[in-house]
């Protein structure tokens, strides 16, 4: 019996747990999954919660930049990205790994038909998904990735890391992918897309409370094609499902029990 949940703040909003339902199900598992409200200043609790009461946790903000502190091993990724996503208690030991980028790449392709390979990308915030999906849009090489974060000290460290990986203010060329990372708490009210962006542009906001955010409104107003973050949430979930259970799981099916 596989107890499952999902840790971050707020909380009330995330639909990882039928995610979670959905691929028990698909991978012929029994379990049941929930949801645990952890803010940043209490995410100790992480530690404390694994392997008493969770055999596994999906993380959401505020805190995938800290739950890797509290593992005893990190994948790659999440060693190069210093986001944790996913956490499993295995053998005694909490491991811990980031599917967001991938998971991000999936959805982009599976439901947009979008591959990134020598593409212009701009990817707005410089927090834990951010640098998850940079990685990942580096790893499918991707032309650039300019990013326009408020924290300059997130978004150099951010360009430092990778060749072609920019901070915006210096990159001036049509636009064919923007992601917008930035928390709905966080934003401000935009009156113009960024410039750049065209028709041709596709514009993501990985939020996905309200489905079509103000700024979805405002990118299909300049004739982008647009996507919610539910696409990505499903895809990273179907990765992460199959890293806990070395599984295969559906990434549409997943989508299809939260669209």
């Amino acid at each position: 019996m596989w107890r499952l949940g999902v840790a971050g703040c707020p909380i009330e909003h995330s639909v990882s747990p039928q995610l979670h339902g959905e691929g028990l199900r698909l991978a012929g598992l029994d379990g049941s999954s929930e949801r645990v409200e952890i803010r940043r200043e209490d995410a100790a609790r992480l530690g404390e919660l694994l392997g008493a009461r969770f055999d596994a946790l999906s993380i959401t903000m505020p805190l995938k930049d800290v739950a890797g502190d509290y593992c005893d091993s990190l994948d790659a990724v999440a060693e190069r990205t210093g986001s944790v996503n996913s956490l499993l208690v295995r053998d005694g030991r909490v491991l811990g790994t980031s599917t967001d980028g991938q998971g991000f790449l999936d959805a982009l392709s599976a439901q947009m038909g979008l591959l990134v390979e020598d593409r212009h990308a701009v990817v707005l915030g410089a927090g834990g998904a951010a640098r998850a999906i940079v990685d990942a849009l580096v790893g499918a090489n991707v032309a650039s990735v300019a990013v326009h974060g408020r924290t300059q000290a997130n978004v150099e460290a951010l360009t430092s890391r990778y060749e072609n990986v920019y901070d915006f203010s210096l990159t001036f060329r049509p636009i064919d992918l923007i992601v917008n990372t930035v928390p709905a708490s966080g934003r401000v009210t935009e009156a113009a897309v960024l410039h750049g962006v065209g028709p041709g542009t596709v514009a993501v906001d990985i939020t996905y409370e309200p489905r079509v955010s103000a700024w979805r409104v405002l990118y299909e107003q300049a004739g982008c094609r647009t996507q919610n973050g539910l696409a990505m949430l499903a895809y990273q979930a179907a990765l992460q499902m199959q890293w806990w259970w070395d599984v295969a799981i559906d990434g549409a099916a997943l989508l299809e029990v939260v669209s």
